[in-house]
């Protein structure tokens, strides 16, 4: 793959088409995925949302009435739930990576291969500018961070 200036005097590379519609392929497959990925997270995340409520409604029966035990468990469901909130940030960085990805793919595509005559070419048109939606590192009880 040799360098070649273009007209307006820019730095392109010359790729085969075939190796364009793997990569393009390949990328359409890992945005696939992390769809799948997300669901995953989403569906486990409801069933251990359900599991906990009915662990802390159970742990709440007055027939346990008070203990430092009780109370410590209690306080260990209460921490385990805040931070099932990780999904949510997970799914943010799904959907982000998963735009960059797909806008790739696109952009490869139309790049390399052009417009045919009367074929869109599918775009992304809001890929993300920036790197990274997602900068909390972590959580705390009664915190928000709205991004």
């Amino acid at each position: 793959m040799e360098p070649t200036l273009t007209p307006s005097a820019t730095p392109a590379v010359q790729l085969p088409v075939m190796l364009v519609a793997e990569v393009q392929d390949s990328l359409l497959v890992v945005v696939h995925d992390l769809t799948r990925l997300d669901g995953l997270l989403a569906h486990t995340m409801e069933n251990l949302m359900e599991r906990f409520t009915t662990a802390s409604a159970n742990l709440s029966a007055p027939e346990f009435g008070q203990s430092a035990e009780l109370d410590a468990a209690r306080k260990a469901l209460h921490a385990a739930v805040t931070e099932l909130q990780f999904q949510d940030l997970a799914s943010q960085l799904i959907v982000h990576t998963s735009k960059i990805l797909q806008g790739c793919a696109y952009r490869l595509a139309s790049e390399s291969m052009g417009n045919e005559d009367g074929e869109a070419v599918p775009f992304v048109a809001d890929v993300p500018e920036r790197p990274n939606p997602v900068t909390q590192d972590e959580m705390d009880a009664g915190s928000i961070e709205l991004f």
